[in-house]
């Protein structure tokens, strides 16, 4: 049996919740899905500059499960830029 996720502190709530590249119909891209906690590690750690402790203290996580969600968020995201997908962020 999986163990159920922990709920994670998220302080931010985009507005914009899809990226797309420019001149690019929607309809011909394929779609990276980020969640909403991936965003949140990602602008703790890269935008704001905390190290991974203060922000799985903030996001209230370990600072493994931390590093586990950024690193997915980062190879998400690295992954839209290189092939020219969009980016859809999961809101909940």
């Amino acid at each position: 049996m999986v163990r159920p996720i922990k709920p994670r502190r998220i302080f931010f709530d985009p507005n914009v919740t899809y990226f797309k590249p420019r001149a690019m119909p929607l309809s011909e891209l394929e779609e990276v899905e980020l969640r909403v906690d991936e965003l949140e590690s990602l602008r703790l750690c890269d935008f704001k500059n905390l190290d991974q402790t203060e922000a799985a203290k903030k996001m209230k996580v370990s600072q493994s499960t931390l590093q586990r969600i950024l690193t997915s968020a980062r190879k998400k995201v690295t992954e839209a830029l290189v092939e020219g997908k969009a980016i859809k962020i999961q809101k909940k």
